[in-house]
């Protein structure tokens, strides 16, 4: 049998394995088929490569244009997802299990891609909250901004998903502008070996942005800086090991982890037997249990039911599990393949083997069950085993320790105080489920778990046609949790972002604010416009360039017309007597959106040009009545730019409404889109 060569990709160039490979052996037989890892790898000039070729090439971009790049590795991924479809049978893992980890690390791209280009500038420097006044008349100001460390990011992740795991970290860093350093796990690392390949061969990403270790890391850890940031996945035991690294605890090494956790699934006491949501509950656990064999970060391993519905549910249960087909992946039949290794397989057993000190296991042996198409001695195969604790209160297996595989225990709640209470034991996990369709159930358990939980995920039969499932994060929702569960948190849109991205305080004039952070602040110097700012395109217009529109004075018959025209017939509008007995108005006043239409009429050029289309207005604030007889002008600034193609861009125009006194009475932002 020839043994697959899984190399590394170290500044540069693939290294095959050298001293210190392992061998790796397929989940389905046995036998071994591939060897990973090289002790000689050049640690040192892969940070190197990754500092001062990736980095700055990364930070050369601006976060659009790194979008663009996710966008694009996405698609090439997904036009060779079958060879990684193939390639991945050897982990154990079905047809199915591949959707969640190919396809859905192929989603996660397309997501931050989307983020990045709707939620983030098209620039280089990412603005973080509002700008704050630190001094009287507005000349000395503060701002939050974040831009990418100079640095790399050293990405350790788990066998369970080598494409998803990969992904989910990668992403965020790319769009950071920090490249990254990738080391599965040696298990599975050959999945990723391959996806690594199909995006370098892409060529869409820049030298030194990615880089592969199929092995292990050496002494890297020891050589990073308060520039980089270490993101794991895995053990507990292994996180602590890394965590207490002298090195990372001496540079303030950022490091972030997704390690064990207990979660659970909460039925709810409103769901009996008989009703929908009993039904979602049995199908969400036992899906939960079988997909990916078990080997879910975010597996439900303790099912909290109501006392009285405890032998209904072992029974639901122990039937959809009877009809789950275990066998070789391959196989069109089979629903639940095998575990990563032999060696995962008893870690397994050793673990059931302590929960059944506190359990009695009431559904599968593993001494005894079929398997379809394999030998389930010679692969990793076992079956779904469910236990059942009588005392979760004394328990304690059940509650710290996790049997990462198709092994999950049902425990009896009185009262949804001591539910909550059973969940918490978990000391920290990444998601527990609640079926419920009672409203103040979720509110309860949302106030009394959500602490100890990364993501609360509430199901019943209004959602569950579109809801994703108990274990499936989102790249849009943050990822981690809690104590045990680590203490991290990835993805989560922009938010996983910033883990790759230093916060920092600016403070300084409004000119030198909008310098840096391209973004036009209120009282920054104002640019005069050649010509009217609506008859110039896109990539004319300048941050700042202004006009200032002659007065209008407000008329009665204008706030009588308005309101007879479009029914807004408040009384503050209509009735003088009324208005005057308002603490806010000084009698009857000028309608809100009158103003705005008015000061339309003053900043806009009617005539067909380069803006294409208004698509809204933000943060809009009256900040005083204007009465008839009032005047009102309007300063139009160019706040902001961004390039959605290149046919056109979206542009931020800040719109101050100022009465005849020079005082402010409304502000906004107006968004237009204007050809390129």
């Amino acid at each position: 049998m020839t043994i697959e060569q899984i190399s590394s990709f170290a500044a540069g160039q693939w290294i095959a394995p050298g001293s210190g490979a392992r061998t790796i052996h397929s989940a389905i037989t046995g036998a071994p088929f591939a060897s990973a890892g090289n002790d000689a790898l050049d640690v040192q000039a892969m940070l190197d490569h990754a500092r001062n070729v990736g980095g700055p090439a990364l930070r050369a971009l601006g976060f659009h244009d790194r979008a663009r790049m996710l966008k694009a590795l996405a698609a090439h991924l997904g036009a060779h997802k079958q060879a990684l479809y193939d390639l991945s049978f050897n982990t154990g893992a079905t047809q199915s299990d591949h959707l969640i980890d190919i396809d859905g690390g192929i989603g996660t791209l397309f997501v931050f891609a989307s983020k990045g280009r709707r939620e983030m500038p098209d620039g280089q420097v990412y603005v973080d909250g509002d700008v704050e006044q630190l001094s009287r008349n507005g000349t000395f100001l503060g701002q939050h901004i974040c831009t990418p460390l100079h640095g790399v990011a050293v990405h350790i992740n788990a066998f369970n998903f080598p494409v998803w795991g990969m992904l989910e970290k990668l992403a965020p860093t790319i769009l950071a502008g920090v490249p990254a350093i990738v080391k599965p796990a040696t298990n599975s690392c050959y999945v990723t070996e391959l996806a690594v390949k199909l995006m370098l061969d892409s060529g869409i990403l820049p030298d030194g942005a990615l880089q592969l270790v199929t092995g292990g890391l050496g002494d890297m850890l020891d050589r990073l800086t308060c520039q980089d940031v270490v993101s794991f996945t895995g053990s507990a035991d292994t996180a602590l090991k890394l965590r207490q690294n002298p090195h990372i605890l001496e540079n303030s090494v950022r490091f972030v982890a997704e390690q064990d956790s207990l979660n659970a699934s909460i039925l709810g006491p409103d769901a009996a037997p008989g009703t929908p949501e009993f039904d979602l509950f049995v199908k969400e656990v036992q899906r939960e249990m079988t997909a990916k064999a078990g080997q879910k970060c975010t597996a439900i391993r303790r099912i909290i039911a109501p006392e009285n519905t405890v032998p209904a549910v072992i029974e639901a249960l122990s039937a959809r599990l009877a009809k789950t087909t275990i066998g070789d992946p391959r196989l069109e039949s089979t629903r639940m393949g095998a575990l990563v290794s032999l060696d995962q397989k008893q870690d397994v057993l050793a673990k059931a083997a302590l929960i059944a000190e506190d359990a009695e296991r009431v559904y599968g042996d593993p001494e005894n069950f079929a398997v379809e198409g394999a030998d389930a001695e010679a692969g990793a195969f076992l079956p779904p085993m469910l236990f059942h604790c009588a005392d979760p209160d004394n328990a304690r297996h059940v509650h710290n320790t996790e049997a990462f595989g198709p092994v999950s225990t049902v425990m009896g709640y009185r009262d949804l105080d001591h539910a909550i209470a059973l969940a918490n034991r978990g000391e920290g996990s990444l998601v527990a489920s609640v079926i419920t369709h009672d409203p103040t159930v979720a509110r309860e358990v949302a106030l009394g778990a959500g602490a100890f939980h990364g993501r609360l995920y509430f199901n019943n039969r209004d959602s569950m046609k579109e809801s994703t499932g108990h274990g499936s994060p989102l790249p849009h929702m943050v990822h981690g949790g809690p104590g045990r569960a680590g203490g991290g948190e990835e993805m989560g849109g922009v938010r996983g972002v910033m883990h790759y991205m230093q916060r920092t305080a600016i403070q300084g004039s409004p000119d030198i604010l909008s310098a840096i952070a391209d973004v036009w602040v209120p009282e920054a110097q104002e640019i005069k416009a050649e010509a009217h700012p609506f008859t110039r395109r896109f990539h004319d217009l300048s941050i700042g360039e202004t006009i200032h529109t002659d007065p209008r004075t407000v008329s009665l018959e204008d706030i009588e017309h308005f309101a007879e025209f479009t029914g807004d017939t408040f009384y503050a509008h209509t009735d003088e007597d009324a208005a005057k007995r308002n603490p806010f108005f000084p009698g009857r006043v000028a309608h809100g959106y009158l103003l705005l239409s008015f000061a339309a009429g003053l900043f806009v050029e009617p005539n067909e040009g380069p803006v294409l289309a208004n698509t809204g207005l933000d943060n809009l604030r009256f900040m005083k009545p204007v009465s008839a007889g009032d005047a009102i002008k309007v300063r139009l600034t160019v706040k902001k730019k961004t390039r959605r193609n290149d046919e056109y861009g979206e542009v931020r125009w800040h719109v101050t409404l100022t009465d005849q006194d020079d005082e402010k009475v409304a502000e906004y932002e107006l968004l237009t889109m204007n050809a390129y």
